[in-house]
C-alpha cells in the first residue's frame, strides 16, 4: 500500500512539473524560437544526452522538459528525440548491469527497488513482457533489473524497449503542445490507467 502511495505522489509531482514547465514555455515562445534558430542541432543533441544520462543516473526524470522540446521542434521530432535518448540510456544501463553487476549498479539506484522490479519480470514471453513493462515502469529501474536478473539478449531487449517506449514518447510529446488543463487531464487519466493495470495484474498473481 505504501509503495502505491509513493508511486501516486511521484506521478502527481511529475504531472505538476510538466504543467508548470509547459506554462512557462508557452509564455516565452518568442525567446524559444530565437534559440532554435541559433542552435537547432546542438539543442537536440544536448536533449538526447540529458535524457540518456537521466536514465543511467536514476531516478532523475526529464519528463518536465518534454513540453520545451515539443514547442521548439514540434511534437513529432520531440518524440523521436525522446526515443533516442531513452533507448541510448536504457542500453547503457543494461550493459553496465550485465557486465559489472550489483557492485556498480548500487551506486546508481536502490537495490531494493531493483529487487521489487525483478519480481515482476516473467520467465516466459520475455519480449512482450518487456514491451508491456516499458509502458508501466521507469526506464532506468527496469533496464538495470533486466541486465542483472534476466538472460534476455541485448538485441532483443533493445527492440522490445523501442517498441515499448515509442507510444509513450509520442503521446507525451503531443500532450506538451496542448493547453495546460488538457495536459493535466490527459496525464492524470494515463497515469490512472497504468496504475490500475499494474494493480490488477498484481492482484491476479
Amino acid at each position: 500500500m505504501k509503495e502505491t502511495q509513493r508511486s501516486l505522489l511521484a506521478i502527481l509531482i511529475v504531472i505538476l512539473l510538466f504543467a508548470i514547465s509547459s506554462s512557462i514555455i508557452q509564455q516565452n515562445i518568442e525567446g524559444i524560437e530565437n534559440f532554435i534558430y541559433k542552435g537547432y542541432i546542438i539543442g537536440a543533441l544536448v536533449y538526447i544526452f540529458i535524457v540518456a544520462v537521466a536514465v543511467v543516473i536514476a531516478p532523475v526524470s526529464v519528463i518536465p522538459l518534454i513540453p520545451l522540446m515539443s514547442m521548439m521542434y514540434g511534437w513529432q521530432i520531440s518524440g523521436l528525440l525522446s526515443i533516442l535518448g531513452w533507448t541510448l540510456g536504457a542500453g547503457i544501463a543494461f550493459k553496465l548491469s550485465r557486465e559489472y553487476g550489483i557492485p556498480l549498479v548500487k551506486k546508481f539506484i536502490s537495490l531494493k527497488k531493483i529487487e521489487n522490479i525483478e519480481k515482476k519480470i516473467p520467465k516466459r514471453n520475455i519480449f512482450w513482457s518487456i514491451v508491456f513493462l516499458r509502458m508501466a515502469l521507469p526506464v532506468d529501474i527496469l533496464s538495470y533489473a533486466l541486465g542483472l536478473f534476466s538472460k534476455v539478449k541485448f538485441k532483443t531487449y533493445l527492440i522490445a524497449t523501442i517498441i515499448g517506449i515509442t507510444p509513450f514518447a509520442f503521446i507525451l510529446a503531443y500532450i506538451g503542445i496542448l493547453p495546460i488543463y488538457y495536459q493535466i487531464i490527459s496525464l492524470a487519466i494515463g497515469s490512472i490507467i497504468i496504475i490500475l493495470g499494474v494493480l490488477i495484474k498484481k492482484n491476479k498473481k
